[in-house]
């Protein structure tokens, strides 16, 4: 934008510039050529007084002399004889029929009447003009006054005059230029504290606001003041929105505190056993999971700790497999784990890891009938952790919906949210989540890929799966 203005400023201020300069130095031009024509003019009238008085050779000569132009051997005086031909005092330039012309002599009108034509015109003569002016004298005849105008004389002081033409339009293009960046400075830094404050809120500062007066927005246009204005109502829309969004979340956790408390109390009659054991871990995971939901949604993002993110995949794929294989066992269902022998770090939290892994194991279970067969593979490579999930059910109808967040087909309690829980927390690695049919159990198979280094970074060789454990 800044060059855009200077631009325009120099295109419009060259056109305006030429607009006056250019006639007025043709004017110049043209006022050197009369001032000329003028000087000579007057130079030769000079000399019709004496030509009144004496047609004398020498006192004309003296005449001559005494004249400016004269002295510069300029002035040349055609004087009449009675044998028909013109004695010349001076240095003569002009050709004779230009001099019989300026007499009348060329004229048989002007012969038969009598009459003195005084004629003044100019002529061409070897390196300017020559301004002819006739004078009567003694005896009704007529002498011609030649003038030498040299073509420097026309000229004298117009290059002068285009020069300081010229200096006048480069100095109104120069300033018009620095005017012109002056404005544009102040319009653009305007317009980029706009963009930076834009991206700094994309990137998760509530807090950036964008002035609207003092210094810094001063000589700003107004609409990129009304522009600030809506940028900063935004930025109050958008904190005030997700503090009613994080209250919201909050009362809704809380509210599941009663019917946890309930099951809480139920599960202390339950007595001993595996599964009874197994419901009070799940209701009080489920608390904990709750209790951090509001804590979460409570905390501001200034409140948010720095704390590393990792952790070991396998280790914790291993502990929900093995959570979710006494409800594979209740149901009949064979289920097989391989490749989490050994550690697969991941740049994600153990928590939200653990969740992802829920969901897809949560998958199996709600999607396919009891006694289905499920298995859980883990792929450690250089730059990526991949963990399969297939089964031997009927398979995804449409893998492309099943991804797309909240269609929820999976029946009555199914928000259609899960998987989509899986593919952000993937993407927040450089992954992916992939459906597609296993090659085993012939069913669906779900691929999450963890990406553990930027993709530049050389893999190593993927490790060999040990053989599977089937229950």
């Amino acid at each position: 934008m800044r060059w855009a203005l200077i631009k325009a400023a120099v295109a419009g201020t060259t056109m305006v510039a030429l607009a006056f300069l250019i006639p007025l130095g043709l004017m110049v031009q043209q006022t050197a050529r009369d001032r000329a024509f003028t000087s000579a003019e007057r130079q030769a009238a000079a000399l019709a007084p004496a030509l009144a008085i004496t047609t004398d050779q020498d006192a004309i000569a003296r005449a001559l002399a005494s004249t400016d132009a004269g002295a510069r051997d300029r002035v040349a005086v055609h004087l009449p004889t009675t044998s028909g031909t013109d004695v010349v005092v001076g240095t003569a330039r002009a050709d004779r029929l230009s001099v019989s012309t300026a007499a009348g002599r060329a004229d048989p009108a002007a012969r038969t009447s009598g009459s003195t034509p005084a004629r003044s015109f100019t002529v061409p003569a070897p390196g300017g003009f020559a301004l002819l002016q006739a004078v009567a004298v003694e005896g009704g005849r007529v002498a011609v006054v030649e003038v030498y105008v040299a073509d420097g004389d026309l000229t004298r002081g117009v290059g002068t005059a285009w020069l300081v033409l010229s200096l006048v339009a480069l100095g109104l293009v120069a300033i018009s230029v620095l005017v012109a960046d002056r404005m544009g400075a102040r319009i653009v830094g305007s317009a980029r504290r706009l963009a930076a404050a834009a991206r700094s809120l994309g990137g998760g500062n509530l807090a950036v606001r964008v002035p609207v007066e003092g210094r810094q927005v001063e000589g700003a246009p107004e609409e990129l003041r009304e522009a600030a204005h809506a940028f900063n109502a935004m930025a109050d829309r958008v904190v005030h929105l997700l503090a009613a969004e994080r209250e919201l979340a909050a009362d809704l956790s809380h509210r599941l505190r009663t019917p946890l408390t309930v099951l809480r109390l139920n599960t202390a009659g339950l007595g001993e056993g595996d599964a009874a054991d197994a419901t009070r871990h799940a209701v009080a995971q489920l608390e904990r999971e709750v209790d951090q939901i509001i804590r979460s949604a409570r905390r501001t993002p200034d409140d948010v700790p720095a704390v590393g993110v990792g952790c070991d995949a396998a280790e914790v794929i291993r502990e929900r497999v093995g959570f979710w294989s006494a409800l594979a066992e209740d149901e009949g269902r064979r289920w097989q784990l391989a490749g989490a022998e050994g550690a697969a770090p991941v740049p994600v939290q153990r928590t939200d890891l653990a969740a992802a892994v829920d969901a897809l194991l949560g998958n199996v279970f709600r999607h396919t009938s009891v006694g289905t067969a499920f298995s859980v593979d883990v792929l450690a490579t250089g730059k990526a952790v991949i963990v399969l999930v297939g089964d031997a059910g009927p398979g995804f109808a449409d893998p492309v919906a099943a991804l797309r967040r909240g269609e929820g087909q999976g029946g009555e309690g199914s928000t259609g949210l899960g998987l989509d829980i899986v593919r952000k927390l993937a993407e927040g690695t450089g992954g992916d989540l992939a459906l597609g049919r296993s090659a085993v159990l012939g069913g669906a198979e779900l691929r999450l890929r963890l990406q553990t280094h930027p993709d530049g970074s050389p893999s190593r060789p993927a490790r060999r799966r040990p053989a599977r454990r089937r229950a």
